[in-house]
């Protein structure tokens, strides 16, 4: 795979909407449509939380209903109890003002769905390539609409595969229309096969109320198991982590008999009883190895401000990379979208470690991080590095979410289901483990 090069320096934060903020706010809107009894066949949000994006311009929707309901719906709309202002309409579109931001609703017809679902999610990068090839074939892509140039003949396009179909390409994923390199993979036929919320079989970085957890093991042990999930990971912070609550040493074995319990009366998934530890400031570790020892999965990361330079925040990471008892980086960034970029190391020494010493590097579900982004997902592919996807939860009811825009970031990267370890077997996720413990 080829990945173009970017520097290290992180990209200079805006007074964007992060991601998990601006899908509330969108996810709150579509309730109260829904409602009020709304006369839309459907109703979804497009823009950049459709491409999970990790921090969002303008928080859109996209309904679906005939010509001749519009006007009654887009008046309908104006008139929900979250709406505290009306700041523009249209004959198709309405912006209202509510206490947590805008919301732009636009309508289409349901033969015009998929070039509008299209054009409505962006990026304005990719469809304005979409415009210029529609061109180069006869065809106008404007506004939401596939129309024939020069004629009024509308090209009937109910789904995004039939405008792509149109242009004489394949299905485009809305996580790659960044307009940088994926519709030169589409005419190659080199798209990848993404990971999907379907591949995850286990979740390996969750929180429980021993540290700054809300819920109890057992709550989410039962929340993993409603979704289908083969095992999990109980991972809390080690004592000297910056969260508010952390695992005490005098508590481990407390929480290893607890999970022990819970093994014997729970059926049907594996419950891992791991470890967030912390990365202290010369690069080793908050427990010794004896007590790292009786974890089944070492978490390591960075949550302090480090205000060190990139060089030694870069050590301090490849100093636990090659600790043999540490599996999986979580967060390597440890940035938060629309709030900071986070530290700035050298992830092309961080994967080639990683690849080398067979520890896996995080993307990382929490709204929080969304980290690795994208972008950094696909260059650790790129050089080997195994890769999880996790929801990084410490509620149950976050957990699918959070799993949800941890897959979304993944697919930003182009990764695959054999690119993610946690889409394997219990079985194979040990046996990662134990390779690299057996290298001491």
């Amino acid at each position: 795979m080829q990945v173009r090069s970017s520097t290290n320096v992180p990209e200079p934060v805006t007074s964007r909407t992060p991601l998990g903020r601006a899908d509330l706010l969108a996810s709150s809107v579509i309730r109260e449509t829904r409602r009020a009894g709304f006369s839309l066949d459907s109703v979804t949000a497009v823009g950049s939380i459709r491409r999970f994006a990790p921090d969002i311009g303008d928080v859109s929707l996209l309904g679906i209903a005939a010509a001749a309901r519009h006007g009654q719906i887009l008046k309908a709309f104006a008139r929900l109890p979250v709406v505290s202002e009306v700041k523009a309409a249209g004959s198709r579109d309405i912006t209202i003002r509510t206490g947590r931001g805008d919301v732009t609703l636009h309508l289409a017809v349901p033969e015009q769905a998929g070039a509008a679902l299209l054009w409505h999610t962006g990026s304005r990068a990719h469809v304005d390539l979409l415009r210029l090839r529609a061109q180069r074939a006869g065809l106008r892509f404007d506004d939401g609409i596939l129309s024939r140039a020069g004629e009024a003949a509308v090209v009937d396009c109910a789904r995004e595969e039939d405008v792509y179909a149109a242009l004489d390409l394949p299905f485009i994923a809305p996580e790659l229309r960044s307009g940088d390199d994926e519709i030169d993979a589409a005419e190659r036929g080199t798209l990848p096969i993404l990971l999907s919320e379907e591949h995850i079989r286990g979740d390996l970085h969750m929180h429980s109320n021993w540290s700054d957890g809300r819920n109890s093991i057992a709550d989410m042990v039962s929340a993993g198991k409603q979704l289908g999930y083969d095992y999990l990971a109980i991972t809390d912070h080690s004592e000297r982590a910056w969260s508010s609550r952390k695992l005490a040493l005098t508590d481990i074995q407390k929480q290893r008999d607890e999970i022990d319990m819970l093994r014997s009366r729970v059926r049907g998934i594996e419950i891992l009883h791991g470890v967030e530890v912390d990365i202290m400031a010369d690069g080793s570790l908050d427990f010794d190895d004896r007590v790292l020892e009786g974890f089944d999965i070492v978490l390591a990361s960075l949550h302090d401000p480090a205000d060190q330079d990139h060089l030694r925040l870069t050590e301090r990471y490849l100093r636990a990379i090659r600790h043999p008892l540490v599996n999986v980086i979580t967060h390597p960034a440890n940035r938060s979208p629309a709030v900071s970029p986070g530290y700035n190391v050298d992830f092309d020494r961080l994967f080639e470690a990683a690849a080398q010493t067979g520890t896996a590097m995080e993307v990382d579900g929490a709204p929080g991080h969304l980290d690795m982004d994208g972008r950094v997902a696909r260059r650790a592919v790129a050089a080997g590095v195994t890769v999880v996807v996790d929801s990084d939860c410490h509620r149950v009811e976050s957990l699918s979410r959070q799993m949800r825009f941890g897959v979304g970031t993944a697919r930003r990267g182009w990764l695959g289901p054999d690119h993610v370890l946690n889409t394997r077997s219990v079985t194979d996720v040990h046996a990662f483990v134990a390779r690299k413990r057996a290298r001491r």
